[in-house]
């Protein structure tokens, strides 16, 4: 190598060391975040009445990224595509009502799918939820069929076959109630579920063709009234070494599935709830109180990562020690310098493990520069992000070294921001993807985006 040549490395590790360091820190008090810029690029699927979509998007170990728009419409469903970063191409893989034998009963259709994609076998394992609501107090309630047509009758399980481009539906989890959260022990073949609005903990065992309802776990769930109403958790947590599903309530309290005695049983010893967390009252129809937000599985340790809803407090549990570990503040730098709690007040789904197995992805809310301290504020009628504009921001943290790292606000390339981001898929180069309301002409409707790889300074 020429001594040019070995210049020019070394002055490109130094920027790249120097880029670390800004809006980068490894505990203590962070250094003020870099005003980086990120600029998204947005597709357009096809499907114009396409609302807000909580997860309902995953990377597949084909390379592609799947995901389902979501409608809230009470005769328009929800539809599942296919994007190939290789071609660049979008495809539409089928209309969820009619994946689930339903189209043209008149029922409340299959609006949504409120879960990431599961892959056994190649097949995507997933589930459907209800779109179409009403609003009673501010609080969403199961919608009331119109003239002519049929109550909802109910969240399916599903699979989609890549290879064969074919759903499988494995019937309705609870009769009339959706499926608001889904997870998967893929290694034996079942199926868990909370369903929506009642908080029903439902099994479905892939071998056995058995459906099991074990019961609620959130007094009336979010169906109940005052001293009964209960948020239901919003993620199932998988320990793919003994199957137990684990899953919180809103006092806090940490509940186990058990695959050995088809039970499910508190986790004696520990609690979500944490005075860093907040204090909240478990009935509070503005908050998700102590349950977790969203929760994944690292290989490398044998233990979960997770984040708190309104805080934005990373956690570590380890099932085997039976221990929380509160570690960083992962909210964004203007966030954290606001000392306010983000706008959406149940927190924000967009979490994921890379790729590499050591980087956590989060998108997250911030208040915009100049707007002041109010555009942090939980505002009481802001029940959905959009209603009033914030920051959408990409955080990295690296596990090993403890870094985190404020990637900067991200944008679309007419200057608009991204809004109501509730998902997020990491490409198997480092792509991140998120379904974000999209403004065009005029006419709003929510879609893919894709945000170029950033350097998470790990390692």
């Amino acid at each position: 190598m020429g001594r040019a040549s070995g210049r020019a490395i070394w002055l490109l590790s130094l920027l790249v060391v120097a880029g670390c360091l800004q809006g980068e820190h490894r505990g203590g008090r962070s250094a003020p975040a870099r005003q980086a810029k990120l600029t998204a690029r947005t597709y357009n699927s096809g499907f114009p009445q396409a609302h807000d979509t909580f997860n309902g998007l995953s990377a597949a170990s084909d390379g592609r990224i799947y995901y389902v728009l979501s409608s809230t419409a009470v005769d328009v469903g929800a539809q599942m595509y296919v994007f190939d970063p290789d071609s660049g191409q979008i495809k539409h893989l089928g209309d969820l009502t009619e994946a689930c034998g339903e189209k043209g009963l008149k029922t409340i259709v299959q609006g949504k799918s409120h879960a990431k994609f599961v892959e056994r076998d190649g097949k995507l394992y997933f589930a459907t939820h209800v779109g179409y609501y009403a609003h009673v107090g501010g609080v969403e309630k199961m919608g009331v069929p119109p003239e002519g047509y049929k109550p909802y009758p109910g969240g399916h399980f599903l699979a989609y076959n890549m290879a064969a481009g074919r759903f499988e539906d494995f019937g309705i989890g609870r009769q009339g109630e959706g499926i608001v959260t889904m997870s998967m022990d893929a290694r034996r073949g079942r199926l868990y579920a909370l369903t929506w609005p009642t908080g029903h903990f439902v099994r479905y065992d892939l071998a056995k063709r058995e459906m099991r309802d074990l019961g609620p776990y959130f007094e009336e769930g979010e169906a109940g009234e005052g001293s009964t109403y209960r948020k239901i958790c919003r993620s199932i947590a998988v320990d793919p070494n003994d199957g137990s599903a684990y899953f919180t309530n809103p006092a806090g309290d940490i509940l186990r599935y058990r695959h050995d005695r088809d039970a499910i049983e508190p986790v004696a010893g520990e609690s979500m709830e944490k005075d860093y967390f907040g204090q909240y009252d478990p009935a509070s129809t503005v908050y998700l109180a102590y349950n977790w937000r969203q929760v994944v599985w690292r290989p490398a340790e044998q233990v979960f990562y997770g984040v708190h809803p309104s805080s934005g407090y990373l956690f570590r549990f380890d099932p085997r020690a039976v221990r929380v570990e509160v570690l960083e503040r992962l909210t964004s730098e203007p966030s954290k310098r606001s000392g306010m709690f983000d706008q959406f007040r149940y927190g924000y789904l967009g979490f994921e493990l890379g790729p590499d197995g050591r980087t956590l992805y989060y998108l997250t809310g911030g208040p915009i520069a100049g707007d002041g301290r109010d555009a942090a504020v939980n505002h009481s009628d802001a029940v959905n992000a959009g209603k009033k504009s914030e920051d959408f921001r990409l955080i990295t943290y690296d596990i090993p070294t403890g870094r985190y790292r404020d990637h900067g606000a991200i944008y679309f390339a007419n200057g608009d921001r991204p809004a109501a981001v509730q998902s997020i898929a990491v490409g198997k180069d480092g792509t991140v993807y998120a379904l974000s309301k999209i403004t065009e002409n005029g006419s709003s409707r929510t879609d893919l985006i894709s945000i170029a790889p950033v350097s998470p300074c790990g390692g």
